[in-house]
């Protein structure tokens, strides 16, 4: 269904952006218009070979063309809304008649900016933002201890095993307390690939390496009942279940619930997860940021969360994001817990991020009425849904 849909919209949208580029004066001049619709033709056959031969298949020249296909949509995407504003203020060519042309002309340059914009931020590395986090229950022994969250790194054909070195050696760099992986690690398409595995089995920090699974994990049904490819490199995998990391610090982790929600498997996931800990602070992993308030009444703490990409990772998909998902990035309350949901280190389609840039998360878990490391008042968290 999603492969259907996907392909009836690609396929309006290189209708639409070649009409309208056939009716520019600038290109019409130097391009013939049969040129200009050929060259929609071999764009659209080129996606359409890459979303159903490159995608998910082994080799080089598969990841490339599935690169070019989607770096492609999001070209494609980012030009249609440029063309669809300027159609707006025109009445689709019915006002301004003699500048319309002109102004889609205007309308596909800057489609070319965003589009260039979008992968220059899409290619850097994640950024390393600092968050604190007040944690009711947890002991002042462990006041201060540093926990990186990476989600969303959506591990496969196009970030391979060079990108998630570089990522390894950013964590280390940070000398973590704790690593969690909020799920999404890899993009779930093919069969698992070991030097990935093997990368991820570097991670490592004083009080452990733990992970939940994202959505992507269940393609090709990694995320069933079975494990992960990543438990074979000693990092913990926490399935609705609790471990206790160091007395009064807990660890909790949910398979992914929009999965969950998707295959009919509904029930209260946090409580089960959490149920029958000890007394301490109680830190929930959850790949998608919902039922917090479920998460809180059951005694979660702090919920660290992925799977919104900050918002889809191009503007302006975010406002369709946040109807979806109320808490999309950043630090928020819900019923006295705090949820901090990552934009995500990686990407997943196209190679791009418009505005904000991926980011690895170090968090510092501090106890209660102890001083903030920032000198002052940690900023004040948005309100959940």
């Amino acid at each position: 269904m999603f492969g259907t849909v996907l392909l009836a919209v690609v396929t309006a949208m290189h209708l639409y952006v070649f009409a309208r580029a056939a009716s520019v004066p600038a290109v019409v001049r130097r391009i013939p218009r049969r040129a200009v619709f050929a060259a929609g033709a071999i764009l659209w056959a080129a996606f359409v070979l890459a979303r159903f031969t490159g995608h998910g298949a082994d080799g080089a020249a598969a990841a490339t063309l599935e690169s070019f296909g989607m770096n492609w949509l999001g070209a494609l995407f980012l030009t249609s809304l440029c063309l669809l504003a300027i159609d707006c203020v025109t009445g689709f060519g019915f006002l301004l008649r003699e500048r319309a042309p002109a102004l889609r002309g205007i309308a596909l340059l800057a489609g070319g900016v965003l589009t260039a914009v979008a992968l220059f931020q899409g290619m850097r590395p994640p950024v390393v933002e600092d968050l604190e986090a007040r944690v009711p229950g947890l002991p002042a022994t462990l006041d201060g201890t540093v926990v990186v969250a990476m989600s969303d790194m959506h591990l496969g054909s196009q970030l391979g095993e060079p990108w998630l070195a570089a990522r390894v050696a950013q964590v280390r760099a940070i000398r973590p307390d704790l690593v969690v992986l909020l799920g999404d690690i890899f993009e779930g398409h093919g069969p698992p690939r070991h030097d990935l595995t093997r990368r991820l089995g570097t991670l490592s920090a004083r009080l452990g390496v733990f992970a939940v699974p994202g959505n992507h994990e269940s393609h090709g049904g990694w995320g069933g009942n079975g494990g992960l490819p990543i438990e074979e490199s000693g990092i913990q995998v926490l399935r609705n279940r609790w471990v206790e990391v160091r007395p009064g610090l807990i660890l909790a982790g949910v398979d992914d619930l929009t999965a969950g929600r998707r295959a009919g498997r509904g029930g209260d996931s946090a409580a089960r997860a959490l149920a029958g800990r000890p007394p301490g602070a109680a830190v929930l992993l959850s790949h998608s940021p919902l039922e917090a308030g479920k998460a809180a009444a059951a005694g979660a703490n702090l919920m660290l969360s992925g799977h919104t990409h900050g918002g889809g990772q191009i503007w302006p998909l975010g406002y369709l994001v946040r109807r979806l998902y109320p808490m999309v990035d950043g630090t928020y309350q819900v019923n006295g817990m705090t949820v901090i949901v990552s934009r995500g280190a990686g990407t997943w389609g196209p190679r791009m991020r418009l505005w904000r840039p991926a980011q690895i998360l170090r968090i510092t878990v501090r106890a209660p009425g102890a001083p903030s490391a920032r000198g002052g008042d940690a900023p004040t968290p948005k309100k959940g849904a």
